[in-house]
């Protein structure tokens, strides 16, 4: 068997057809999408989170928040 998990959690049929899935199948239509989804999502945050960046530095009470952008932008740049 593949694990102990796998036989105590599911039935019987569905371990089975896990066992006799293609590795294709299984990477392209599951791991793939997934993973393009995962990606797309970030990027999309990303845009998200600079077009929100850009708006607070434009406005005029960024005198209190300059601080904590700043370093909040420093360890953006470290990683």
């Amino acid at each position: 068997g593949t694990g102990g998990l796998c036989d105590m959690a599911m039935s019987p049929v569905l371990s089975e057809f896990l066992r006799e899935l293609p590795g294709w199948f299984l990477f392209s239509g599951i791991f793939l999408p997934v993973t393009l989804l995962l990606f797309l999502l970030i990027a999309y945050f990303r845009i998200k989170l600079m077009e929100v960046n850009e708006e607070l530095s434009q406005t005029p009470d960024h005198q209190h928040n300059r601080k904590a952008s700043s370093s909040r932008y420093e360890r953006k740049k470290r990683t």
